[in-house]
């Protein structure tokens, strides 16, 4: 069994698999840089060591990683998601060094992170995948080719991308013209890579995504899926587990296509298979192979500790389940609170939280990394929490996440709970009639009023009187 693990990440990640190693008997280390010196994943591990004062330089750096690592007797490192999570060098290096990387092996990572080979890989398999180019595009002429044979909308994508980034739409030849050389640019910027490759865009579809856990005996199970529909600019907001959208065949069909795609690369330890549905249509998008942000929500409905299971396999252990074991119950929304001012076009609203209260009562949970006094820094991911709440009944987790918002208290800076409560109160989305076009076709839903609740008033006044005192 791992004994030691590095927790080479940040934040509310790095805070949940500090938690699981304390469950387990695993000693944890933390890394930090200098603007991290007060964070909470710091203070709650076994040990921790700066990287420095640069704010990225240390978490992008695989041979100080490594290295610190052996320093510290750790035997395991567990990346959390972005950063290097999907690094294949990375993970590479952990191998060469005798270090377990918690996720799979390094050909897979950089299998599945190429877009083009994880295609291939799935053609291969059978598993249904969108028309596109078989391989990279060569330029331009080959894409507009190609895009008057499958036809318009198409989707210029960055072999190498994630997050959103590295992606266009094109509706004409004049578009893909123009986006063409923009997406080459992003790729270059983001990823290190100028290859691309296009896929017919599915408009509107709904994005689901199912979890597989796969262990080093052969055994690969699902988690059944999430509904990640609800999304800015391709940016997740709410995620929904299990999909209230689905019919139970249609949740037996996409777990099988899961764990088929899971064993047909050889896939070992925690991963999320993501695609989209369109009518009665569907179509692997991507494999991403670390723990996803919103694995929360399907711990939520099936019990299964995801994080402790990543440690089981990464440790030589058998799954602890089989999929005869596992089945779900109810629904988990998860909101992702972001630092953003949603009325001003999602500016980041980074600064020093003034008071944090997080909401509870049953079926609620919080992932989170912040605290009263926390000074959010402008130089990562703006998400200052993952609010999560479960009930048995979809109209009872709709209900229960607009108490738990309403619950919340996180004052001086602005996030984007009160743009949740209003698309939680829309008639579509209580409906469960949603799909990835739900957020830019309601622009309105950003006509909300900006009210002080009573509580931030009192500390404000508290706050008056203690200066005027000279408290």
């Amino acid at each position: 069994m791992i004994k030691k693990v590095l927790i080479a990440n940040r934040g509310e990640i790095a805070v949940r698999i500090v938690r699981a190693c304390a469950e387990m008997s695993i000693r944890s280390v933390a890394i930090y840089t200098e603007p991290d010196r007060y964070a909470l994943h710091v203070k709650r591990a076994d040990e921790a060591y700066s990287l420095g004062d640069d704010p990225l330089a240390g978490y992008l750096d695989p041979p100080r990683i490594v290295n610190l690592a052996l320093e510290t007797g750790c035997d395991a490192i567990h990346p959390g998601y972005g950063f290097l999570s999907e690094n294949a060098e990375f993970a590479r290096l952990c191998e060469q060094k005798g270090i377990t990387f918690i996720g799979p092996k390094a050909d897979i990572i950089h299998k599945m992170g190429d877009k083009t080979q994880a295609r291939d890989a799935m053609r291969a398999a059978g598993v249904p995948i969108t028309p596109g180019s078989e391989g990279n595009l060569s330029g331009v002429e080959e894409a507009l080719t190609l895009a008057d044979e499958i036809g318009y909308p198409i989707m210029i994508k960055a072999t190498s991308g994630g997050g959103g980034r590295g992606i266009r739409r094109c509706d004409s030849p004049q578009e893909l013209k123009l986006q063409y050389p923009r997406v080459i640019s992003e790729a270059t910027k983001a990823f290190g890579s100028a290859e691309v490759f296009m896929e017919k865009c599915i408009v509107n579809p709904r994005h689901i995504e199912v979890q597989v856990l796969a262990d080093s005996h052969g055994n690969v199970v699902h988690l059944y899926e999430r509904d990640c529909s609800i999304q800015r600019r391709n940016q997740k907001l709410i995620e929904i587990a299990p999909s209230p959208q689905l019919t139970p065949e249609q949740r037996q069909y996409i777990g099988g296509l899961a764990v088929k795609a899971a064993q047909a690369v050889g896939y070992e330890n925690a991963g999320t298979v993501e695609f989209l549905f369109s009518g009665n249509e569907v179509y692997f998008m991507e494999m991403n192979t670390r723990v996803q942000v919103e694995h929360t929500i399907t711990e939520q409905i099936t019990g299964v500790d995801i994080v402790r299971e990543q440690l089981r396999i990464a440790s030589g252990l058998e799954l602890s389940y089989r999929q005869q074991d596992i089945s779900y119950r109810g629904f988990a929304l998860q909101f992702r609170i972001n630092a953003e001012d949603p009325k001003n076009d999602f500016l980041p609203s980074f600064g020093r939280i003034s008071h944090y209260y997080a909401p509870g009562g049953p079926g609620v949970r919080v992932d989170t990394a912040i605290y009263t006094g926390y000074e959010i820094p402008p130089f990562y991911d703006s998400m200052c929490l993952k609010l999560v709440t479960w009930a048995l009944t979809w109209e009872e987790v709709v209900a229960r996440g607009q108490r738990a918002l309403d619950d919340m208290r996180l004052h001086g800076i602005k996030t984007t709970a009160t743009y949740y409560q209003q698309i939680l109160q829309h008639p579509d989305f209580q409906q469960a009639n949603f799909d990835t076009s739900f957020v830019p076709s309601h622009p309105e839903l950003m006509n909300y009023s900006e009210k002080r609740h009573p509580s931030e008033i009192a500390l404000a006044v508290a706050a008056a009187i203690a200066a005027h005192a000279g408290w």
